[in-house]
């Protein structure tokens, strides 16, 4: 992708189709054809966003390796797009990751793990998937660098302060958030809205959030996917209901002018942090073996 300072880009609110990869592949081709008529420059779908959560008898048939061939078809579908989908990875010794990747022009550029394995209320997934262990970003072309967060992922304030450091102009934040899945006192859609609004906002981030719609597992999902400019105003929202393909171009002279008001990415103090984390370390006496796994 070519230097640029505006980009288009799409958010794919869909309906997982739950235990068919075939299904489940042939409505990703559907929504890559449609974006690239809207010219869309990058597509981001929810996450999971080929198989559900697929935790049950069907799950090792889910899991698929990187290189898949029918992953590398919708990357060779995306052509010069960047397309980012969910599905359950297949990694090195059998290890299985809830991951999403990035594909453009026929392979895959990019791999994010989920770090943060929601397993509380009722999420179990720290029960079936290994957890990831890198925030990492990929270049779209100066000046936009993209990170990418799942979920959970997100609720550790933390990875989105080291995805700002490590150079992100624009987070992606591909979810599978259901109504009261944390529980009855805990209102998912207002909670996701001030949650990605503070991101956007405090480090001038323009951001997209895919969420599905359906059922799964009893549970409802709510969909509301949306984008994002870097002052935390809503670009583009889908409704709760149905599948959508949304889009809004982003300015990076807005991300500029934000974060020239609010310098929160300036000021973060890294070195203070680090400082700060290895103090913590040893006074809780937290084993080597965890701080450095290797």
């Amino acid at each position: 992708m070519h230097d640029r300072t505006t980009l288009k880009i799409g958010v794919a609110q869909t309906e997982t189709i739950v235990q068919d990869l075939d299904a489940g592949f042939a409505k990703h081709r559907a929504m890559i054809e449609a974006a690239r008529r809207e010219d869309i420059e990058v597509l981001l779908f929810p996450e999971l966003s080929l198989s559900g959560h697929g935790i049950g008898p069907g799950f090792l048939e889910m899991a698929l390796p990187r290189d898949d061939p029918r992953i590398l078809e919708l990357a060779d579908a995306s052509g010069e797009m960047v397309t980012v989908f969910g599905l359950i990875e297949d990694g090195v010794a059998a290890q299985f990751y809830n991951s999403v990747v990035a594909v453009q022009g026929g392979r895959v550029i990019f791999v994010h793990r989920k770090i943060n394995l929601a397993t509380y209320g009722m999420l179990e997934e720290g029960k079936h998937f290994a957890a990831g262990r890198y925030v990492e970003t990929f270049e779209l072309g100066n000046p936009w660098k993209v990170g990418v967060l799942i979920c959970n992922d997100l609720w550790n304030p933390a990875l989105v302060n080291l995805a700002a450091l490590h150079g992100a102009t624009m987070l992606l934040a591909p979810i599978s958030s259901a109504v009261g899945a944390v529980g009855a006192e805990f209102d998912n859609p207002s909670g996701w809205a001030t949650c990605l609004r503070f991101y956007s906002m405090i480090y001038g981030l323009p951001l997209a959030m895919a969420n599905r719609v359906g059922r799964e597992g009893g549970l409802e999902f709510w969909g509301g996917s949306c984008i994002l400019d870097p002052y935390g105003r809503v670009l583009a929202q889908a409704d709760g209901e149905g599948e959508h393909l949304i889009g809004a171009s982003l300015d990076y002279q807005d991300l500029r002018r934000a974060r020239y008001l609010l310098p929160t990415v300036r000021d973060s103090n890294l070195d203070l942090v680090l400082r700060e984390s290895e103090r913590l370390y040893q006074i809780i006496g937290v084993p080597e073996s965890v701080r450095d796994p290797g």
